[in-house]
């Protein structure tokens, strides 16, 4: 039976070198993007022109009711969804003081809901087959803290509490849940934080650079693997030493 792979937020950055390695590696790729169509697109006819399998679908997830859509669209043109990694997030910088209603609802509702949404419409296809895959894309704030990212670090916190407890209640149906905790990496969200503290972040690494996509992109793939079969419940940090 054919099957697919999910990744949200994967028009660019960490999501587009996931949904990238994934593909090579021989999954039909749902490429999931909210407003960057023509990233999504592009992606999309890089991997079919290497010939590869793949399509972009837009879709909000923190619309549960988008969400539903996108896996059945993804799951009748590639294959069931079997595995899923939950990479859409969004940040913010600032005093938690200054963190009002609609951005706390915000945050909350795409980088925890979000995966809420895609694990409970993937689940009724990997729990009738008793297989299946869910990576969750988390952070070292998740583990950590970090000020000035107070709300976006619950989130993050929140993914890995949800990828624990799922991950007992999923294993006796076959199913692996693992995290992983990207450190510092070279994306659109650290940049934004300017050459001073990018500076300062590589300084603080103890490998001595930023990650690059394709790091975090080689852990999610290790944990999709076969060689990871026994693997469930984990948190893989990928920082460069950054959290030890």
């Amino acid at each position: 039976m054919r099957r697919s792979a999910l990744v949200t937020g994967s028009s660019r950055g960490i999501g587009r070198a996931i949904a990238t390695a994934l593909a090579r590696e021989g999954w039909p790729v749902c490429v999931n993007y909210l407003e960057r169509r023509d990233d999504a697109q592009r992606l999309v006819s890089q991997l079919r022109a290497q010939g590869l399998a793949a399509m972009a679908i837009q879709a909000d997830v923190a619309d549960r009711k988008a969400v539903e859509s996108m896996v059945q669209t993804a799951s009748e043109t590639l294959g069931p969804v079997e595995l899923l990694v939950n990479n859409a997030g969004i940040s913010h910088q600032g005093l938690f003081q200054d963190v009002d209603d609609g951005l706390w609802s915000r945050l909350l509702a795409v980088n925890l809901t979000g995966p809420r949404n895609a694990v409970q419409a993937v689940l009724p296809h990997m729990l009738g087959e008793k297989r299946g895959c869910i990576i969750n894309i988390s952070s070292i704030w998740g583990l950590r803290g970090g000020s000035c990212e107070v709300a976006y670090a619950c989130t993050k916190a929140g993914i890995i509490g949800l990828t624990r407890s799922l991950a007992l209640e999923l294993a006796p149906s076959g199913i692996r849940v693992n995290c992983v905790a990207p450190g510092c990496v070279e994306t659109d969200m650290v940049r934004v934080l300017g050459e001073e503290t990018r500076a300062m972040l590589v300084e603080e690494t103890p490998l001595g650079r930023l990650g690059k996509p394709e790091d975090i992109a080689g852990a999610v793939s290790f944990l999709a693997s076969e060689q990871a079969g026994f693997i469930t419940g984990q948190v893989l940090t990928a920082d460069g030493g950054f959290v030890v």
